[in-house]
């Protein structure tokens, strides 16, 4: 090959480069349905991912199981979980797909490792163990699902008690139903307050009424205490009536309920201490004994 050749493939190969490097930093133009998808959620049914490309194996493997596995009947999907964690579908789908691959690898490598040292295991034990554990890893996503929504819904309902505080004090001030709701929810910088803000973004964009937005938003995340507000503010705006008061109690029950449950889990927490104090106790009153009743024993023979 001349000097020239090798000249001309080396600038196609630099210009491909560069091609290939403006590609990809152009910005992409959005999926039409992606798009209407986020404007207008479906919060009633657990919706494919249509018109996503993942990004990374996880997100590509959850796509593909999700497109193209049937899920039985007994497999719950934590809807309303991934909806308050913000987690996508295909995401949490990929995550089980991911657990549930390592499960099937593991037991097999290890039977590898200890056919090295001399050990070697039935066929039947390995395939077995293969695929027990990759059913009981593939339930990690639903725990972790469950756990972190556990912690983000108590957090909500806490911010949610000074988020009722603020909109009684709007409504005490003059404002209307929902400026409001909209005035209390520009306050805040938490994730609570920003979601609240979407809400109500989106409730003002599509023509309807606020409160029934945040209806809908209690719903599809299992959020009980932002329906009971949903339901206040309903009666202020379509019938007039006057909800300072109402509010107020609303918050306090709140705050009353959140320190139950923190005087409940430190009553939990100091009864677990029970057990390895006493045990402690015990081991130091042997620790004190112990030399005197050596000495007796030994002083008898």
């Amino acid at each position: 090959m001349s000097v020239l050749q090798l000249a001309i493939a080396a600038g196609c190969l630099a210009g491909l480069g560069v091609a290939l490097i403006v590609w990809r930093l152009m910005p992409a133009d959005p999926h039409l349905m992606t798009a209407l998808e986020r404007l207008a959620p479906d919060r009633s049914a657990v919706a494919v991912s249509v018109g996503v490309t993942g990004k990374g194996m996880q997100d590509r493997m959850g796509i593909w199981v999700q497109r193209n596995v049937p899920l039985p009947g007994w497999i719950k999907v934590p809807t309303r979980e991934l909806a308050l964690l913000r987690v996508p579908v295909h995401r949490y789908f990929g995550e089980k797909a991911l657990y549930f691959v390592i499960g099937l690898v593991f037991p097999p490598l290890m039977s590898v490792l200890l056919a090295l040292v001399g050990v070697r295991l039935p066929f039947t034990i390995t395939v077995g163990g293969s695929l027990i554990l990759a059913v009981l890893l593939s339930f990690i996503p639903d725990y972790n699902a469950r756990t972190d929504a556990t912690t983000a819904r108590q957090e909500f309902t806490r911010a949610l008690g000074a988020y009722i505080d603020l909109v009684a004090l709007e409504r005490a001030g003059g404002a209307g139903s929902t400026q409001a709701l909209e005035t209390a929810a520009a306050v805040g910088d938490s994730w609570v307050f920003r979601r609240l803000r979407e809400e109500l973004a989106r409730a003002r964009w599509s023509g309807t009424p606020p409160w029934d937005s945040l209806g809908l938003l209690a719903e599809e995340l299992g959020l009980p205490e932002l329906g009971d507000l949903s339901d206040i503010m309903r009666l202020s705006g379509e019938e007039g009536a006057t909800i300072y008061a109402t509010l107020r109690a609303r918050s306090a029950s709140l705050r009353t309920a959140l320190l139950t449950d923190e005087h409940g889990k430190a009553n939990a927490a100091a009864e677990k201490m029970t057990m390895p104090v006493a045990v402690l106790s015990l081991i130091f009153l042997v620790l004190l004994a112990t030399p005197a009743i050596l000495r007796v024993a030994l002083g008898a023979h």
